[in-house]
């Protein structure tokens, strides 16, 4: 289906200009009621647009698509640049993925940006002045997707953290601070723990912020990080993590707020944007009108700005604020003390609708201007790789060993003929259990056994392959390798409990 919009009438002061392409799913569950309210406006207000239809989600997924996603929707999406989602459903099991990490991952879209503002008194929160912006790193970390099955016991998913990856996002979120006015970026990351790949992302936000000396910077671990979100959010401008506490972090900053059902992002590549709500498909309060636009209406500003026109995202915008401080609210955030009517979809939209060319009396007013903290608009200086030497020091060989004493399994592993390599340690799930191992630890059918080289020859893959074959032959189940390396003469791995 395709979407029509007139062109905006000369007598509304906006400036005219040819409508521009962009790509409209209405995903599942309350999807097509918020995505027809935000239609709505956009068409009210004079948006220069001209959607065309896709069919994602469970449609999609019920056809056949394990993404979701037909290969005709991919035509669009690399057509029009700008795609505007609603929510959809992933289905659970059975091996489909989720349309949302497919299309960020596909099409490069590495910065999810959420700004999570308070509209107190209006919306209650126990935090009126919060106004903060969430960038998440969208396409690495544990979200990769990259999961495994190993043993009877256990299974296993690889969190990745890239250089390249890092940096970029991290230079996004100083760039996007600097054009949006920001005063302070703070990174939020587990790296006491996960020294290597949190350790990274913390390494790089360091070395990045040193060419950002007008804006602040710090860091904290992400769990006193989040507790600090939430006692003090205004202690806070933008903040940048890695996936998988971005993905948590920006739905804790928008309940706090006042409702996740409010919020919008923005997801932002070299080529193309795309822009939804927070909040999923909701599929309990589908069909029945009293579902909250409000978070897609958001994006949709979003959406205005990074296309061009401004003008039309600020007037939708002070609209929208007008009508949260009329008191029209939805079912989410309405409250008796402080709302005067209780709004469905429609009815909700109907009301931003008649207040296009208004402004908010008290919420502070909406006023974007070209390319003026536009998601879309912040340059990222290209990579630049540092390679540093490498060299193989060892390897870890994973055993598949169902109850068997670590030393039992270390003296069946050490009669193996290994050449140039050693038995250093055996660990089960990074608790290092041979050698001066202790009987309290609790351990399972997965085992980490650490070879290393052992007399000064320069180790080879070769080398590895031997001792395969040596595990081979005597019977031991190894069920994954992982290469040591030494890059720049440091090591390239954890060393290991008690090393």
């Amino acid at each position: 289906m395709t979407y029509a919009f007139p062109t905006p009438a000369s007598d509304t002061g906006l400036r005219l200009q040819a409508a521009t392409p962009i790509t409209v799913a209405v995903g599942d569950g309350i999807g097509p009621e918020i995505m027809a309210a935000t239609l709505r406006v956009l068409e009210a207000a004079g948006a220069a647009i001209r959607p065309e239809s896709i069919v994602v989600g469970e449609a999609a997924y019920a056809r056949g698509a394990s993404a979701g996603i037909e290969s005709a929707a991919w035509e669009s999406l690399r057509r029009t640049r700008v795609f505007l989602k609603a929510p959809v459903a992933t289905p659970q099991g059975r091996g489909f993925k989720s349309l949302n990490v497919t299309v960020r991952k596909t099409l490069g879209l590495f910065a999810n940006v959420r700004p999570c503002r308070a509209f107190a008194p209006f919306v209650p929160t126990r935090h009126p002045n919060m106004d903060v912006v969430i960038v998440r790193e969208n396409e690495e970390d544990l979200y990769a997707g990259i999961e495994h099955r190993q043993t009877d016991d256990v299974v296993q998913c690889l969190k990745l953290i890239s250089v390249p990856g890092t940096e970029r996002i991290v230079r996004y979120a100083f760039e996007y601070a600097r054009r949006a006015g920001r005063r302070k970026v703070t990174c939020m990351t587990k790296d006491n723990i996960m020294k290597m790949t949190d350790g990274l992302f913390h390494r790089i936000f360091n070395e990045v912020a040193q060419e950002y000396t007008d804006i602040a910077h710090d860091h904290l671990i992400v769990d006193i990080g989040a507790a600090r979100l939430a006692d003090r959010p205004e202690d806070f401008d933008v903040i940048v993590l890695p996936n998988l506490y971005g993905d948590i972090l920006s739905d804790v900053a928008a309940e706090i707020a006042g409702s996740v059902g409010m919020a919008g992002s923005a997801n932002i590549g070299e080529h193309v944007a795309m822009f939804e709500a927070v909040h999923g498909s909701a599929p309990d309060i589908a069909g029945r009108d009293v579902a909250n636009p409000s978070g897609l209406l958001m994006a949709a500003v979003q959406m205005l700005v990074h296309i061009g026109q401004p003008a039309i995202a600020t007037r939708v915008h002070n609209a929208w604020l007008r009508t949260i401080e009329d008191g029209i609210h939805t079912r989410d955030i309405y409250r008796a003390t402080t709302s005067s009517r209780l709004a469905g979809t429609r009815d909700f939209a109907d009301a931003v609708i008649e207040r296009l060319g208004e402004r908010p009396t008290l919420l502070p007013a909406a006023a974007y201007a070209p390319g003026g903290g536009t998601p879309g608009a912040v340059p990222v200086p290209p990579y630049r790789r540092r390679p540093a030497s490498k060299g193989l020091a060892g390897v870890d060989v994973f055993v598949h060993a169902a109850d068997v004493p670590p030393p039992v399994l270390a003296d069946r592993v050490r009669a193996v003929p290994s050449g140039a390599l050693a038995l250093q340690m055996i660990t089960n799930r990074g608790v290092k259990v041979w050698p001066d191992g202790h009987p309290e630890t609790f351990c399972t059918d997965h085992w980490r056994c650490r070879f290393v080289g052992w007399s000064d020859r320069r180790l080879t893959n070769a080398d590895v392959v031997s001792l395969l074959q040596g595990l081979s032959a005597a019977g031991v189940d190894f069920i994954k390798t992982e290469h040591l390396y030494t890059f720049g003469g440091e090591p390239g791995y954890s060393m290991g409990q008690g090393q």
